[in-house]
C-alpha cells in the first residue's frame, strides 16, 4: 500500500482524508502549510503526495515543482487536489509544475484510489 502524505490547510479535510485511507490500508501523515511540505516529504518518504494549492506559506505549485526539482524520478506520485482552481487552463500549469494527475474538491474516494492502485504498482 502507498504512502501517502495529505497537504491542505483544512484540517477537516486533512482528518477526514486521512481517515479514508486508513479504512483502505494507507499509512498516511499530515501537512498543514506548504512551507513545511518539503520536509515533510523528506522525512516521512511518501509514494503519494495529495497537494492542495491554496496554502499558507507556499502555495502548491511551488511546492510540487521543488519536490520535482530537488527529487529525482516520478516519486513520489503528486497528485493535486484544489477547490480554487478549475479552470482547463490549470490542467495545464499543474502538468508544468509538475503534477501527475489534477483532482476537483470534493474528489470521488473511487477515483482517488484508483489513482492510489497506480502508485502501489
Amino acid at each position: 500500500m502507498p504512502r501517502v502524505l495529505v497537504v491542505d490547510d483544512n484540517r477537516d479535510i486533512v482528518l477526514t482524508t486521512m481517515a479514508l485511507l486508513r479504512l483502505e490500508g494507507h499509512e498516511s501523515k499530515p501537512c498543514y502549510d506548504g512551507s513545511e511540505v518539503y520536509d515533510c516529504v523528506r522525512e516521512f518518504d511518501p509514494d503519494v503526495v495529495l497537494l492542495d494549492i491554496g496554502l499558507p506559506g507556499r502555495n502548491g505549485w511551488d511546492v510540487a515543482r521543488q519536490i520535482r526539482e530537488q527529487i529525482p524520478g516520478k516519486r513520489p506520485m503528486l497528485i493535486c487536489i484544489t477547490g480554487q482552481y478549475t479552470k482547463g487552463a490549470d490542467k495545464i500549469l499543474a502538468e508544468m509544475a509538475g503534477f501527475d494527475y489534477y483532482l476537483v474538491k470534493p474528489t470521488d474516494p473511487k477515483v482517488l484510489f484508483a489513482l492510489l492502485d497506480k502508485a502501489g504498482t
